[in-house]
């Protein structure tokens, strides 16, 4: 898997995985102009559309209505060193579901590739180059 990201200026910065592109913006009181999620809430995004696969797929699998499944994912800022914490996952089915069913979607959503490697934290590396002038 790879995104590029790059500077558009300002506080903006335009994403890039395969043939899709996103914008990455800060608030105007952070010096940005609004016209994307931060990269706090792009990971809460992340978290949430994953839940929501996970989610859907297994309604889909028991023949049970998918189409409106809402996830809410919600996270506290916390400081020393700065970080999100605390994420509280929400899962709306769009039907009434069964203890069994709950359980279920709930097991699902412990599949989620990201809420793993939240779980999970992987080792990251980081590389700093320069780009010679041409």
């Amino acid at each position: 898997m790879e995104v590029t990201v790059n500077h558009l200026g300002s506080v903006q910065f335009e994403i890039k995985a395969r043939q899709h592109t996103i914008v990455c913006d800060q608030p105007a009181e952070n010096g940005g102009f609004d016209e994307g999620m931060t990269p706090p809430e792009l990971m809460l995004a992340s978290l949430a559309s994953c839940a929501g696969f996970y989610a859907a797929q297994y309604l889909k699998k028991f023949k049970l209505a998918t189409e409106g499944t809402k996830v809410r994912v919600t996270a506290e800022k916390l400081k020393e060193p700065p970080r999100l914490g605390i994420f509280t996952i929400e899962v709306d089915a769009p039907v009434e579901l069964s203890e069994e069913h709950r359980a279920g979607v709930e097991r699902a959503v412990h599949h989620c590739l990201i809420h793993n490697t939240l779980l999970h934290p992987p080792k990251i590396e980081l590389v700093v180059k320069s780009l010679s002038a041409v």
